[in-house]
């Protein structure tokens, strides 16, 4: 099965503020249930991305975009086609939201 690269893409959005305890059990109860019925697809949970610094050879014109302002998060997932990789990134919980989305990617290896 090949590999595919989950990047979250998100527009900063002060809509609907912090989640209640209530709606934080809900959502971790549907995040539990995602990762259940998709564990043999899940190779790396990711995370959010950190701080980084830009390392380039030679010169660079004008200035560089840091990737965290690109994409808030990733994820690896392993499927049979492009298809059923955004199947797993579309279905989980929290990931594809107002203002945000997934980008899936195949990852190619030699």
């Amino acid at each position: 099965m090949a590999k595919y690269l989950c990047l979250q893409r998100s527009v900063p959005s002060d809509e609907g503020g912090k989640p209640s305890p209530a709606q934080m059990q809900e959502m971790y109860a549907k995040f539990g249930a995602w990762q259940e019925k998709f564990k043999a697809n899940l190779v790396d949970m990711g995370g959010k991305l950190g701080e980084g610094k830009i390392v380039t050879t030679g010169s660079v014109d004008g200035p560089l975009v840091e990737v965290k302002e690109l994409a808030g998060g990733y994820m690896i997932v392993s499927a049979s086609s492009l298809d059923e990789a955004i199947e797993v990134a579309s279905a989980c919980p929290g990931l594809v939201r107002p203002g945000s989305g997934v980008e899936v990617i195949e990852i190619h290896t030699p």
